[in-house]
């Protein structure tokens, strides 16, 4: 299983009350899964209601700087070392 530095933005880091971790799992849909079992809270603001673990759509998560949008989603595989992010919407300005 790798161990990955996951860091939390904007609500999501203020409710964990930590802007990073390290969490183990073997791809990304595990590492989320290991972060909401640490942190139930987070559970509805980074997946959608139901038990297919589906992101919600406004959820962002990128693996060492890349959309996994854009890679296998939450199928990516992960490696020791690697840094994910998990962005909610932010506003401001």
């Amino acid at each position: 299983m790798a161990s990955v530095n996951l860091k939390l933005f904007a609500n999501l880091r203020e409710i964990a009350q930590t802007s990073s971790l390290s969490i183990n799992g073997d791809t990304v849909s595990e590492a989320l899964i290991a972060l909401i079992e640490q942190y139930p809270a987070l559970r509805e603001l980074i997946f959608e209601d139901g038990d297919n673990m589906k992101l919600r759509g406004y959820i962002n998560v990128f693996l060492n700087g890349n959309n996994i949008k854009h890679m296998e989603g939450l199928d990516t595989i992960l490696n020791d070392g690697d840094e994910m992010g998990v962005f909610p919407p932010v506003s401001g300005g």
